[in-house]
Formats: C-alpha cells, structure tokens, sequence
C-alpha cells in the first residue's frame, strides 16, 4: 500500500452492510465507537436487499411479519444517529497490520482505512445466486427468469414456475399462492431443506389445488424471443425414475441458493473451516486479535444462521472491539432506556423523572 494516500481513521471498520453489519454499526455507536461500512454491492441491505428485498420475515423481535427491504431501511433508520461512512460498489482489495497494532484497509476504489478493529460480516462472502444451467438455455437470461423477487405485483395471475427446495423457494411459494393463477414447485428430491412450518403450509396448498410439485432436475429450456427479450417458455424435468415432463409458465423463479467466496479475505491467514471463519463466542473474535467476525460468515460450535444470532454477535463483538481498543479502561453496560449517556448518543431526550 502507499502511504502515501490520506486515510481516513475510524475506530472500526466493518466490512459488509447487511443487517448485522448495519446492526454492528449500532452496537458500536452506543459504546462511542466511530465506524466505516464497505460493501462490494451499490446499496446495503446485503442477501436482504439484493436478493428478496420484498420476502417476509417473521422470526426479528417484536416484528411478527416484516419485509426484507423493510427491515433494512429500518435499520438504517436505527443507525442515523452514528453517521457511519459508507463506502460501496467496492471490495476489500488489501489489508495488514501496522506495528501500532492498528490496521490499514485498501479497497478496490482506491479508499485507505485506518482501523483500530476490523470487523467481518460479509455474509456469505461476494455472493451471486446459483444459476440455471440447461441444453438450449439462451446465452443472455431471459427476461422472465428471476433469481429475486424486487416487484411482487407483477406476478399477478401469472402461471409460476418455482424452482429450489429451501427456505426462499418454499417462502415465495407460500407469499405468491393467493396472487398467481397458479404455481408449480419444482425440486429435486422429496425432502425440502426450508422450516418444517414452511413444507407443511405448502403441503396444505398441493392438497387445495394451488400448488403443484414436481420432483426432479431441469434438463433442457425451450425459450421464443419477444419485444422484450428472450421470454422462457418451458422447462424439461428429468423426474426420479428418469422420465421427462415438460413444465410450462409465463414466470420461473429460481432459488438454488448462492455460491460463495469468502475473496481476498481468504487470504488473510485467519482460520477457515469451510469457507467460514472461526471465531470464539466471548468476543466473536477470530484468529488475529483484533480482526471479529460475525454473521453468516462465521463459525462456532452451535452456530445457527439466524439474522437474531447476528445481532447478538454484532452486540458482544462491539464490547470486545472497545476492550481492544482500550484494554486498561473499566467497561460499564448501560441500558438505552435510563442512561443518559445513550440518551445524548442516540439523540433522544431523557424521559423526565
């Protein structure tokens, strides 16, 4: 790195703008810690806003339904007080220790960071959904085939091809049952990975006639072009017992998950178990002092991939990034609703005894 290039010091930088990266700069904020967020993708939000901004959530705190975009912006709501950098459309290109301790990031924009902690929660890593492979498949994807859902609405009274057997396949299955004309879920094999409540809920659709299921693996794409583009019209399925169906439909769906790539994080001498980083579950801290990590790139025994465990690792993370930053310092656990102190960092007035 040059140094040369002005930096800009912070006391943490966080890298990935998901919920629980948005959530870190919170938790730090509350402790008077500065932050600066990096994200390879044009807008934070993660997985929520990239790639099912509209997919209800039903398992955030005191939230029994909430949208995935809706969630984010709330979150950005939450953090306004902090004013965190934000530095998007970029990854993490370089990054060292300094004698001091501190560390310096590089970005592939050319940013420079001075940090006194740096923390992880870049999700899956850089991400991009799985995509379909199949004999006659148009080199450009066609218009209707979507590996995320940005405009419910226009799957109105749509014929719906739904493909996947994990959580997003079945939640849009179960949220788009009343709004298309009709849905046929394609897997490939009996079991469904997503919540059992989920797989039950859509059972119940297949016994109403709503639903349909198709098990087996997409083997050839029959597509016509149009105004507006190559449009699919129909998929082969080679079932269980090697027959071939043909499925047809007017939108498809994809939702075979991501394929990730932890980057040049990868290159950071931290310890990894596949493809995913090892921290403790005192500090969420990995193998380098100082460097945390928390999210769905992380690993410990126990682990679950819930936004809510993120949220609790982004809350014990930023107690260990203040300990770092400041090893000899008393550390006081004051509560939003009384202290004062929380009071003036959050912006709010204390309520009058």
């Amino acid at each position: 790195m040059n140094d040369k290039q002005e930096c800009i010091q912070t006391d943490a930088v966080i890298i990935g703008a998901g919920p629980v990266g948005l959530f870190q700069v919170f938790e730090l904020g509350l402790l008077d810690l500065k932050a600066e967020l990096i994200d390879s993708l044009p807008q934070v939000g993660g997985q929520c806003s990239e790639l099912y901004p509209e997919k209800p959530i039903y398992d955030i705190p005191a939230y029994p339904r909430i949208g995935a975009q809706e969630l984010v912006d709330q979150l950005e709501k939450q953090i306004e007080p902090f004013n965190a950098g934000r530095h998007l459309n970029q990854q993490v290109t370089g990054f060292e220790q300094k004698d001091d301790g501190r560390f310096r990031v590089l970005t592939s924009k050319g940013k420079v960071f001075d940090a006194g902690a740096v923390i992880i929660a870049a999700g899956l890593g850089a991400f991009q959904p799985r995509a379909l492979r199949a004999k006659n498949l148009p080199e450009q994807s066609p218009v209707n085939l979507h590996y995320k859902v940005t405009r419910r609405d226009r799957f109105k009274g749509k014929r719906l091809v739904i493909l996947g057997g994990g959580d997003s396949a079945l939640d849009w299955t179960l949220d788009l049952a009343e709004l298309a004309d009709s849905i046929t879920l394609v897997h490939r094999r009996h079991d469904y990975r997503a919540q059992p409540a989920s797989v039950q809920k859509m059972l119940k659709l297949v016994e109403a006639g709503k639903v349909r299921q198709a098990q087996g693996t997409v083997s050839e794409a029959f597509s016509q072009p149009s105004d507006d583009g190559t449009r699919l019209e129909a998929l082969d399925i080679t079932d269980l017992e090697r027959n071939r169906h043909r499925i047809e439909g007017d939108e498809f769906l994809l939702f075979w998950g991501l394929a990730p790539s932890l980057g040049p994080i990868a290159d950071w001498s931290l310890d990894i178990e596949r493809k995913q980083i090892q921290v403790d579950t005192e500090k969420f801290q990995t193998s380098i002092p100082g460097v945390f990590a928390v999210g769905d790139i992380n690993t410990y025994p126990g682990k679950k991939k819930l936004i809510l465990s993120g949220f609790h690792e982004a809350a014990l993370a930023a107690f260990a990034v203040q300990k770092h930053l400041n090893p000899d310092a008393r550390q006081f656990l004051q509560y939003t609703t009384t202290s004062p102190i929380m009071h003036e960092r959050l912006g709010v007035e204390t309520p009058a005894k």
